[in-house]
């Protein structure tokens, strides 16, 4: 079966992410990847170049059409089959990597929502320091946290740390928790990711 993905007007890596969510899927042998920036066209293109899978595109009125064969790509995709569904990512900030925070912001926002194209790989998100301000009301990235709890994942915030930045009334998605059972979550863990 092919499948279209329209990712035009969609900023980031949002293309790319579809994407690939789009190649995971058993029932589906083509993917069609429609974008109108060349920006798009290149985060797309960078991440079926890391992946090994080979590709054609065709420009049409400002337009790009991403033609991917799945037979080809078959073997190097795997993410949504993973063994480490017993992974816990430990959040230590808000933002992602040091130096500039505006970038740091950008790439924390697109590993969160990598994270929820990694069917069956996590068991726990645990959030400390200024990474709970992304649990809480506001946060750029609350609609894909909530997403992974709805996957039956945990999303733990500090008590601590919600309530040194006086969040602990706005926690958005997840549970309060303490020390104790983050240290816990983290020596249980077969896989640990700290970021």
């Amino acid at each position: 079966m092919r499948k279209t993905v329209d990712a035009r007007g969609l900023s980031n890596m949002q293309p790319a992410y579809l994407t690939i969510e789009a190649l995971t899927q058993d029932h589906v042998n083509e993917v069609l990847t429609i974008v109108d920036n060349a920006d798009a066209l290149e985060n797309v293109a960078v991440m079926l170049k890391e992946l090994k899978v080979q590709s054609t595109v065709n420009e049409k009125g400002g337009h790009y059409y991403i033609n991917i064969n799945k037979d080809v790509a078959a073997s190097t995709l795997g993410i949504s089959r993973s063994v480490h569904g017993d992974t816990v990512v430990f959040i230590t900030s808000n933002v992602l990597g040091h130096g500039d925070d505006k970038l740091g912001s950008i790439l924390m926002k697109s590993f969160i929502y990598t994270l929820t194209q990694l069917e069956g790989m996590l068991k726990s998100v645990i959030f400390i320091n200024s990474g709970v301000l992304l649990t809480t009301d506001g946060s750029d990235v609350l609609e894909y946290i909530k997403v992974l709890e709805e996957r039956g994942i945990e999303i733990l915030s500090s008590a601590t740390c919600l309530d040194y930045y006086h969040l602990t009334d706005k926690l958005g998605t997840g549970i309060i928790t303490n020390m104790f059972t983050i240290t816990e979550k983290i020596m249980e863990g077969p896989r640990v990711i700290t970021v």
